[in-house]
């Protein structure tokens, strides 16, 4: 699975791909089911996972990319009939990658609960390598950009404490075992950053790791004492913090937003992270439903779980055309969205047999794009609201997997008024 739109496969955003994958299927999958799109969410997240368990020969060891970038950028074509070299670049004890082998073991323990009511000796087997994996990311610490410096230009990490955050809640949901729990209560004191809203994304996992143990707090803490309550308790109002920060009537909202209300934070592939706040706050407000919390306390505001859902209405709402330029932001849908996606596969006609240099005309062309790759989200807009619809404005119009998994994750939540939340167990 290609990454966006070359032909490399990254590791760490493939990860956090699965990740949001599985944990859209187990908060939302009876709604995936009514529309008959259950099966076709899992069969996407088992693609990933088989490739996990290929890329993870031995405990200390991971394979985290396919080819070559550099290389890759030299050449445009499609991808079933590239020709360029294919190395593969590994992580291990000597050159260590704690925030993607973590990120892999999150996967991998996500999806073990999503395969464990149908297939549980496949559920086993991906909790085996989630286990190992996280001892490795554990025990051989350093970021995985520092140990493959190649990585720096597309997916450059900024730590890896989130990931192992990250990752031990979703193992603890997984095997319920105290050792998980304990060590998001300990580490999070150096890790956690509680209390300080940040921006969920395929590099940071601190916003997504405080809504996820916020479950556990709503649903779960009956039992827990002492330390590990504590942390639940500072993980639930850091996440709060986060949802504060999203609801624009608040008096803590955040300024990262156009005029138009789409949380922006970056000129580069700004939706994931409006999509990525849509989903947290849904989400959360399916905990306060379902937990029957009637508000949620703002510096001297109160919201109900309505305000939850009108914020993240909002974010769709705009991606699929209630927006300046009057634009679906998804591929496919709607009568006017992008033509020029920066994607080889969709540029370059099926029956073309280009050379690496030779396809750089399809990447070069005034035409639009012959093949519609219905499903993806691109970047998305400026912070005025302009979209510049150019092949060659990668920033704008490349498409992601987590960008398509996010929304994923959103949209299943939205096809109902309210989730009832099932124990992941």
């Amino acid at each position: 699975m290609y990454d966006a739109g070359d032909l490399i496969k990254f590791g760490f955003p493939m990860a956090f791909t699965a990740t949001m994958l599985s944990w859209a299927i187990l908060e939302y999958g009876d709604n995936m089911k009514r529309i008959k799109e259950l099966e076709n969410a899992q069969d996407s997240l088992k693609w990933i996972t088989d490739y996990f368990i290929a890329a993870h020969p031995s405990p200390n060891v991971l394979y985290l990319q396919v080819g070559d970038p550099k290389l890759d950028h030299r050449c445009w074509q499609r991808p079933e009939t590239m020709t360029e070299k294919r190395p593969v670049t590994q992580i291990n004890t000597s050159h260590p990658g704690s925030d993607v082998a973590a990120e892999t073991a999150a996967a991998m323990a996500s999806a073990s609960l999503v395969f464990r009511p149908f297939d549980s000796a496949y559920s086993t087997l991906l909790l085996q390598h989630s286990k190992q994996l996280f001892a490795f990311a554990y025990s051989y610490r350093g970021c995985y950009s520092t140990s493959v410096p190649q990585v720096q230009e597309y997916y450059n990490s900024s730590g890896y404490g989130d990931e192992l955050l990250w990752a031990a809640s979703w193992l603890y949901h997984a095997t319920g075992e105290e050792f998980y729990l304990r060590y998001v209560a300990v580490e999070g004191s150096f890790y956690a950053n509680w209390g300080v809203p940040s921006w969920f994304s395929w590099d940071n996992k601190l916003a997504g790791t405080q809504v996820l143990l916020s479950r556990v707090n709503f649903f779960g803490s009956r039992n827990i004492q002492g330390t590990e309550n504590i942390a639940l308790q500072l993980y639930r109002k850091s996440a709060e913090a986060v949802i504060c920060g999203l609801l624009p009537n608040s008096s803590s909202a955040t300024v990262n937003r156009t005029e138009g209300g789409l949380i922006w934070v970056s000129e580069w592939n700004v939706l994931q992270y409006s999509v990525a706040s849509a989903f947290l706050a849904l989400v959360y407000r399916d905990y306060m439903l379902t937990s029957g919390t009637k508000s949620l306390y703002c510096d001297g505001d109160l919201f109900d779980p309505k305000d939850l859902h009108d914020f993240a209405v909002t974010q769709v709402d705009y991606i699929l055309g209630n927006n300046p330029m009057k634009m679906s932001y998804l591929i496919g849908y709607g009568e006017n969205f992008p033509q020029y996606v920066h994607h080889r596969g969709a540029s370059i006609p099926k029956d073309d047999e280009s050379s690496c240099s030779d396809g750089f005309r399809w990447l070069n062309s005034t035409n639009p794009n012959p093949n519609i790759v219905t499903g993806a989200l691109v970047g998305g807009p400026f912070l005025n609201g302009t979209y510049n619809d150019s092949r060659n404005n990668t920033m704008q119009c490349e498409p992601t997997t987590y960008n398509s998994a996010l929304l994923v994750s959103l949209l299943s939540g939205l096809l109902t008024s309210s989730s009832i939340v099932h124990s992941f167990l």
